[in-house]
């Protein structure tokens, strides 16, 4: 495909408020690409309400982080997020729901389409299919936000996301170019043309934290509290160190997450159960009571960017490996 980077007119981040999605914005603005073409997009995990599964802090981080850089931030979700799809028993899927620019809210979705059971945790696989975190809760529901937006009709629009080759082969292997889900660039009454694009496939870890250092951002608590990934509190790629680490962080989720395994009679972990897990495990030193407030807060009340006054400093989770996706 021809590339162009400065040949579109929006360009979406999709935006977990980890370092890698971080990278993305700020490998824009090193580029010089205008910051009012530039949308931060944050699927939130759980919905909207009590978070279960994910960093409660982490929404808030994202606005934060948006308003501190001077670009526009929109959130996506499921109605019930992840703990309604995981306890779906002959219903259909939930409705989508997204934020527009002009502060209103609109749905899509839930109400065609088979009825039909989960019961059971995303499984760590490649599989979409299995580990259906992924899909039914963050690619699916960017993709139906666009298609149901009629501002990105007629337009060229780049989504930008952020796997790197170093976290998995399966990654190694995705295209750094491709059409996304959601384009339709060859329709007869629309057109819609949207990319996606990995532009830090290739990266190292070094080269990402370099990038974080060079515009002073202080990244998310877990990655201070010595979680190598921002991805969910309790991911299922996880290992017993981080599993260990956020039951001690979030005892009542993580006790919840017991209690549906015996209900389910699935296990989160293919090989063993959760209470067996976290004894293997020892919890991340680093873990401090102000910073498990912060991470389990619904406000994140720190500065985005370390002062000049201050040394920009690695955080503890950098370099570490806790488990990654495939």
């Amino acid at each position: 495909m021809d590339f162009d980077l400065f040949n579109y007119d929006k360009y979406i981040v999709s935006f977990s408020g980890g370092k890698d999605s971080t990278a993305l914005l700020l490998f824009l603005i090193d580029n010089g690409i205008d910051k009012s073409k530039i949308e931060l997009w944050h699927q939130e995990i759980d919905g909207r309400g009590e978070n279960f599964f994910d960093w409660e802090v982490t929404p808030d981080y994202c606005k934060k982080l948006a308003e501190a850089f001077g670009v526009s931030v929109f959130f996506q979700w499921k109605d019930g997020g992840f703990k309604r799809e995981m306890l779906r028993c002959n219903e259909r899927t939930a409705k989508i729901f997204y934020e527009c620019p002009d502060n209103t809210i609109h749905s899509v979705g839930g109400e065609k389409g088979k009825c039909s059971t989960r019961l059971k945790f995303p499984q760590p696989s490649p599989n979409l299919n299995v580990r259906w975190c992924s899909s039914y809760l963050k690619i699916d529901v960017c993709a139906a936000a666009i298609r149901n937006q009629e501002r990105f009709n007629g337009i060229r629009t780049l989504v930008l996301s952020g796997e790197r080759g170093e976290e998995s082969k399966q990654r190694a292997g995705y295209a750094i170019l491709e059409p996304d889900k959601s384009d339709l660039r060859n329709g007869k009454k629309i057109m819609r043309y949207v990319d996606r694009y990995r532009p830090i496939r290739d990266w190292t870890e070094r080269r990402i934290w370099d990038l974080l250092e060079k515009y002073r951002v202080r990244p998310h608590p877990c990655y201070f509290m010595g979680f190598g990934r921002c991805s969910c509190k309790f991911c299922i790629f996880g290992n017993a160190n981080q599993f260990a680490s956020a039951a001690c962080i979030s005892h009542q989720n993580f006790s919840q997450l017991v209690q549906f395994e015996k209900e389910f009679g699935y296990t989160l972990k293919r090989d063993t159960d959760l209470s067996t897990l976290i004894k293997k495990g020892v919890p991340y030193h680093d873990i401090t009571p102000e910073l498990a407030r912060l991470a389990t807060s619904y406000q994140y009340n720190s500065d985005i960017f370390i002062p000049y006054s201050q040394q920009w400093e690695l955080p503890a989770g950098a370099f570490k490996k806790c488990g990654g996706p495939m």
